[in-house]
């Protein structure tokens, strides 16, 4: 600092310093008899003084960094001080003292909600017996004997076509390939082509329809023009396997070629175009009664619709099997009888119907469910007991459709409560199964294995509520709420976000030869899709193109392998 600048500051001091001092005298000279508790404060002050005068000392020797550094004259000032507060405040519950959510591969539960899993207070989800053991509290089924007119009409007709004996049950739990980004929104639906072994068909939340070979793995299409949006349900037809019927939340049915893509409509529940959410109707469950030729069709307002698939005009008035205003989510046919019908919805009920004779209140049987009810399927070859999926963490189980339904047979707590974003997990059947035992559900709750979090695939025996496997693969950190058995062949189909993934059983080799010789699984790449003149994306070229300033960017690979590692499990 220049020399005539010090001087002044130094003469400035000593003038306030005395001005300070005779002001002191005055004072002391008018308050003689005060306190000493008020000397002392007096003293404090002074120090105050003391120490502002040394601040300032400090501050013009560093004018410069004064300058810079606007905090150090906000301290100059004598602001209040910042205080910033560690304390841990919980996200869910908004208290202090502890904290919800991921510690790294690991997801916390508030300590002062009930348990996430089986919705019980007193423990939390990582303590969760049901989390330990999923066939905790589970009652066996029992076996039963034939007494009535029912058991005796089951065991001639429906039993005898069940093979007595169970054959080998083998877990795809072996990540084979995948399709990468196939779709451009996240899965929504999954079926195998009942002719081609090897075809697995899709569908997305945009409504796009994607068809993928994936022995041959570069062979893929996509039909963007079948639906606007949703797709939520897909069968098809008996007679000819060319012909899918599609469901949508636009409120159509479709019928559509598989060659070419195009589909023609067999039910518009909205005419008149977009008036509203009131009035704006959607489709979620369908299904086909074989004998009769009907296309069942229930929306989003509780109303059941029958459609003739060879006429495809629909027959009769719609009727309202659910609350009105609510939606039905699905729709099954029993294999048995095909008259029988299975009803799941939102007004926390799944019902029975027959289609023969239907009325507002002729349901044969109402199975109440504490939420949202996903789905409910009847097993798949006698038609006699019935799976539900639904939102309280529930699996429900009735082993006999003849007997009382009042309360199930069992309740297995299994995770598939989510939040949204999700494609909704629906509990379904092995079709290959004789015993109607085994289902497979994706999990929501993700598990650490080696310090990844994982959201692993369920296979499940409903007879006893045992965890039979659970399926994961540490390049797949996705939740996988769709999946899908292969009729004939030992292949799971999965969709997790917007790719397909298939799975099939571990070769039983030696570990010594399986370190030596590692399993490569084959990934191929849908984002590089281009559409065609007929309104069909091709995905099976190996063109990649960004579309920008036309220009065209080089080929790219569409076809990558990966090395499978040994992968072990380390439950949180």
């Amino acid at each position: 600092m220049a020399a005539p600048a010090r001087a002044r500051f130094v003469h400035n001091r000593s003038r306030r310093r005395a001005a300070d001092e005779s002001s002191d005298e005055q004072q002391d000279a008018s308050s003689s008899s005060s306190s000493d508790d008020d000397g002392g404060d007096e003293e404090e002050e002074e120090m105050e003084v003391e120490g502002s005068e040394e601040e300032e000392e400090e501050a013009v020797a560093d004018e410069p960094a004064a300058r810079k550094s606007p905090a150090a004259a906000g301290r100059g000032g004598r602001k209040g001080p910042i205080t910033i507060s560690l304390k841990k405040v919980c996200k869910v519950c908004k208290k202090t003292g502890h904290e919800a959510g991921f510690k790294g591969a690991v997801y916390i539960d508030c300590p002062m909600k009930p348990c996430f899993l089986c919705k019980m207070p007193g423990h939390t989800t990582l303590t969760c017996p049901h989390r330990v053991a999923m066939e905790h509290g589970v009652i066996p089924a029992p076996r039963r004997n034939t007494n009535t007119s029912l058991d005796y009409v089951f065991q001639s007709q429906v039993k005898g076509k069940i093979s007595m004996v169970k054959p080998r049950f083998l877990v795809p739990n072996q990540l084979e390939c995948g399709n990468i980004k196939f779709h451009q929104r996240r899965v929504t639906c999954l079926e195998f082509h009942p002719t081609k072994n090897n075809v697995l068909l899709s569908g997305d939340k945009k409504g796009l329809l994607g068809i993928w070979d994936y022995v041959k793995l570069h062979e893929k299409i996509t039909y963007d023009s079948v639906h606007s949006c949703i797709l939520n349900s897909m069968k098809f037809d008996t007679a000819n396997d060319g012909v899918l019927y599609t469901a949508s939340s636009d409120g159509t049915i479709s019928s559509t070629d598989l060659d070419t893509g195009i589909g023609s409509p067999l039910l518009n529940l909205n005419p008149d175009g977009w008036s509203g959410p009131s009035t704006w109707r959607m489709i979620y469950g369908m299904d086909l009664n074989t004998e009769k030729g009907l296309l069942l069709v229930a929306d989003s307002f509780g109303f059941l619709y029958l459609l003739d698939r060879r006429s495809k005009e629909r027959i009769g008035q719609p009727v309202l099997i659910h609350k009105k205003g609510s939606k039905v989510t699905g729709l099954h046919c029993n294999p048995a009888q095909p008259e029988v019908l299975l009803s799941s919805g939102n007004d926390h009920f799944a019902r029975i119907w027959d289609t023969r004779k239907l009325d507002p209140k002729s349901a044969l049987a109402s199975l109440a469910h504490g939420r949202v009810v996903n789905s409910g399927y009847f097993s798949p070859r006698s038609g006699n007991k019935i799976m539900t999926t639904c939102q309280d963490n529930r699996i429900r189980v009735w082993d006999y459709i003849f007997g009382n339904l009042e309360s199930p047979s069992r309740e297995i707590v299994h995770s598939h409560d989510f939040n949204r974003h999700l494609t909704p997990f629906k509990a379904e059947w092995d079709p290959k199964d004789y015993s109607e035992t085994v289902a497979v559900i994706g999990r929501y709750i993700s598990e650490n294995y080696n310090g990844v979090a994982l959201h692993p695939i369920d296979f499940i025996d409903t007879s006893t509520g045992k965890l039979l496997a659970e399926v994961m693969d540490p390049d797949i950190t996705t939740i996988s709420p769709v999946n899908k058995l292969h009729p004939q062949d030992d292949i799971l189909a999965t969709g997790s976000s917007r790719s397909i993934f298939i799975w099939k059983p571990k070769n039983d080799i030696d570990p010594t030869e399986e370190r030596t010789s590692q399993k490569v699984k084959e990934y191929v790449y849908g984002s590089g899709s281009r559409k065609k003149p007929d309104g069909k994306n091709d995905n099976s070229s190996d063109d990649d193109s960004d579309g920008g300033g036309g220009k065209s960017k080089k080929a790219k690979k569409t076809r990558f392998t990966h090395t499978a590692k040994g992968k072990g499990k380390s439950k949180a």
